[in-house]
């Protein structure tokens, strides 16, 4: 760029010296010629007029004055023009020169501009490869963390089938032991339950007898009126029903309930117990004008399972 200011300047400054130097030659031939002139007419002044009449007319002499004149004035406009022609030029050139220093630094301004734009691209560009750097860091410890807690949950998985296997083991071995331990409790609550109403195969139970009858007599008088009344022949065979115990059931009263309590009554004599038995199904026992059933005294799931085979 400096280069290229220096040339245009070069050559404003050698076409200024020409101009100057040319100036210069015609002024001296000018000036060189209008002193050729004086001289020569001093020469002519000094020599005799008679001569000069004699070898130049007077009205060449007129006209030659006219024609230094004109010629004088001729060079003079021609040294304005000329001048006048130089100045333009001289404006023009440094104009030009003006306008070319304008470009240049607008060139320069130019690539200071793109310097910079160059410089911020390149930081940009760093900026972005760092980010992108760090981007991928941080992504392949994001991916080395995924394959970690993968391969933990795998193993958490494997362990989970594994302990889900033996639990799942552990869960047969258990049903097979409740299975077992059900058959027992079955087989424990059916003995039981057979127990049960072995012990009381030689109880009856009375079923509706009314509640006022135990304030005047004892259960045990009311039994054998009873048995008295309906059955008198087990009487007449036996004589006196023998009776281990009797009594309410259950013991305390209920005043919410309605009906009456059952009374359950143990005999001394299995066969006593079952002759009553008998009677009491073959027809309906009545006392002092109000039905009571006598049934056979069974546990209360034999009772539940019977009513639900009557169903």
């Amino acid at each position: 760029m400096r280069g290229a200011r220096a040339q245009p300047n070069t050559g404003s400054k050698e076409g200024i010296n020409s101009s100057k130097q040319q100036k210069k030659k015609k002024e001296i031939t000018i000036d060189s010629f209008c002193t050729g002139n004086e001289q020569r007419a001093n020469e002519t002044d000094g020599e005799d007029p008679a001569k000069e009449k004699s070898e130049i007319p007077v009205n060449w002499i007129q006209a030659l004055e006219e024609l230094k004149m004109q010629f004088k004035t001729q060079l003079r406009e021609a040294e304005d023009n000329w001048k006048k022609n130089l100045k333009t030029k001289i404006s023009h050139l440094e104009t030009e020169n003006s306008v070319l220093k304008a470009k240049i630094n607008q060139l320069e301004n130019e690539a200071k501009e793109m310097k910079d734009e160059t410089k911020q691209m390149k930081d940009e560009v760093k900026k972005m490869k760092d980010d992108l750097q760090r981007k991928s860091d941080q992504k392949e410890k994001d991916d080395q963390k995924t394959k970690d807690e993968i391969q933990s949950l795998r193993t958490r998985i494997q362990q989970l089938e594994s302990s889900n296997l033996t639990r799942q083991q552990d869960t047969v071995k258990q049903n097979q032991k409740n299975e077992k331990i059900e058959e027992n409790m079955k087989h424990l609550i059916h003995k039981t339950e057979d127990l049960e109403n072995r012990s009381r195969r030689d109880n009856l139970r009375i079923i509706g007898l009314p509640e006022d009858h135990d304030k005047r007599k004892s259960l045990d008088i009311i039994l054998q009126e009873i048995i008295k009344e309906n059955c008198p022949k087990i009487l007449e065979q036996e004589g006196k029903v023998e009776i281990d115990r009797i009594h309410r059931s259950p013991p305390v009263l209920n005043p919410q309930l309605t009906t009456p309590r059952n009374v359950i009554a143990k005999f001394k004599n299995y066969k006593t117990e079952e002759k009553i038995l008998q009677a009491a199904k073959k027809k309906s026992f009545r006392y002092q004008g109000t039905t009571v059933r006598i049934t056979q005294d069974l546990a209360a799931s034999t009772l539940k399972k019977r009513k639900a085979w009557n169903k």
